[in-house]
């Protein structure tokens, strides 16, 4: 990588605080010194931002130390910063960017709509067409459908579902899930949420012994519903195990509650979702922007009983959104199903699975993978993750703070997890924050874009050759910092 002569123009970003030499923190001081040297701009339109932006943020997931990039321009897997650097981007918009920057199919699709006009206050073909395509996509779930405008709006709308249908109160999620910026559980004592305050029952995910504790425990007849993803996105690409799910899905028919599964991230991982892989049909199924042709999207759907409530010429209950049907989604909803065929979704998730495989096997080079192998935290290619994780056993969980117990106490560890395209590396131990900072920094050097939690989202225009420069990007870093990792 040529060394970069340009420095900021404007104050440096805020330092942290000295504290007691550590190497590893050492490390990524220097790192982020290089960052903030080899993106002048980038740091000018931060520093402008936050004067009309709390951190100069708008999104609070984007936000990474000691600045964000700012992009200017994306071509196919490629994003160009306004520093005028070009990175390789295995976001995927956090799966949503799954056709890759300004698809032309979908552009075309939009600029015909758009040409014909945009806010018709009434109905248009094309969300009746769309609308067709998701049922018979889904087919094994959804018999009906609405659309919202995110995969928030969707959850929220399908839990107001249950609980009309139902009349109950009580909605069961799970530890380290996330349904949307007003519908998350990552934080156990509820600190700075800003959850809406529906009676929300925490259960452990993956856990079949102490859910089914905290099920019997719950007065009767109060479950409306348990919300779920089948595989934890947001949380860490955490698979949940098809037993685990299995005994949620006769549970819910157990309590009269409905299973309502979040697939707002999986459902790109099979061509009608992790549902129909696991041959389990919820109740209801929450969709999100990739459906929407990457823009802004959501999609709730399900059993023609439930979904019946919303019927107008019923008066029973309401669903309102002014962009709901907005012609730019709908038309790119279309054109991005059209290309979203079984063959080409079944080669974008082999070719996650794969590299998946090849950074196992640097891991296991270089003598970093031998204690996770042990305990099988290894997903195979069927996506059946837990079934080795779990050892025979569903009473045991296989969350990703599970999986650090496992890795042994105060131990720097690193592992991959997820099933096809979604993907994250994972670091466990003392230093498990410095080494996903130090990681993310040295992928930016190499030109690599993530999430700074190491999660990634494959888009079709990801091919071998950019998974291979992942990887060797990836041993580089386990080289530099091998000591660390294996002690």
């Amino acid at each position: 990588m040529p060394a970069h002569s340009r420095t900021p123009s404007l104050t440096s970003a805020p330092k942290s605080p000295a504290s007691t030499y550590h190497p590893l923190e050492s490390a990524l001081s220097t790192a982020q010194s290089k960052f903030t040297i080899r993106n002048p701009e980038s740091l000018r339109a931060y520093n402008e931002s936050i004067q009309h932006l709390p951190g100069g943020n708008t999104r609070t997931v984007l936000h990474s130390s000691p600045f964000p990039l700012t992009f200017a321009s994306g071509e196919s897997c490629k994003l160009t910063s306004v520093d005028n650097d070009t990175y390789t981007d295995f976001l995927g918009e956090y799966t949503a960017g799954i056709y890759g920057h300004n698809n032309q199919t979908i552009n075309a699709a939009m600029q015909d709509a758009l040409r014909k006009g945009w806010s018709f206050g009434g109905s248009n073909t094309y969300e009746k067409e769309l609308a067709k395509v998701v049922c018979r996509r889904f087919r094994e779930t959804i018999e009906l459908v609405r659309f919202t405008n995110s995969g928030t709006e969707a959850n929220l709308m399908a839990i107001g579902a249950a609980i009309n249908f139902t009349g109950r109160k009580k909605i069961l999620v799970f530890e380290n899930s996330y349904h949307g910026g007003t519908l998350s559980f990552k934080s156990k004592d509820g600190l700075g949420s800003m959850n809406v305050p529906h009676d929300f029952v925490l259960a452990p995910y993956n856990n079949l012994s102490k859910t089914r504790a905290l099920l019997f425990s719950l007065p009767p007849h109060s479950l409306a519903a348990i919300l779920v993803e089948p595989m934890q996105g947001s949380g860490g690409c955490i698979p949940g195990d098809p037993r685990f799910l299995q005994y949620l899905r006769d549970t819910a028919t157990e309590y009269g509650a409905l299973l309502i599964f979040d697939e707002v991230m999986t459902s790109r991982l099979s061509y009608g979702g992790l549902a129909q892989r696991y041959g389990i049909r919820p109740d209801l199924m929450t969709l999100g922007k990739w459906v929407g042709g990457g823009m802004t999207f959501g999609a709730f759907g399900g059993r023609k009983e439930i979904m019946g409530m919303f019927d107008p010429r019923n008066d029973h209950l309401s669903h309102s959104g002014t962009f709901n049907n907005n012609v730019a989604t709908m038309s790119a909803g279309l054109a991005g199903c059209s290309i979203l065929d079984i063959d080409t979704l079944n080669t974008l998730n082999a070719r996650g699975e794969r590299m998946k495989e090849m950074i196992e096997e640097v891991l296991r080079k270089h003598g970093i993978y031998q204690d996770h192998q042990k305990e099988g935290a290894s997903i195979p290619p069927n996506g059946n993750t837990n079934a080795k994780l779990l050892s025979g056993d569903p009473s045991r969980s296989s969350s990703v703070s599970s999986i650090a117990t496992v890795a042994g106490g105060s131990r720097s560890s690193m592992y991959v997890t997820g099933i096809g395209s979604l993907l994250n590396i994972h670091f466990f131990g003392d230093d498990k924050e410095t080494l996903e900072g130090l990681f993310f920094h040295h992928m930016l050097e190499e030109n690599i874009y993530l999430a700074q939690r190491g999660f990634m989202a494959l888009s079709i225009e990801i091919k071998d050759e950019h998974v291979n420069a992942f990887v060797m990007a990836l041993e580089r870093f386990v080289c530099r910092h091998k000591q660390t990792l294996e002690n």
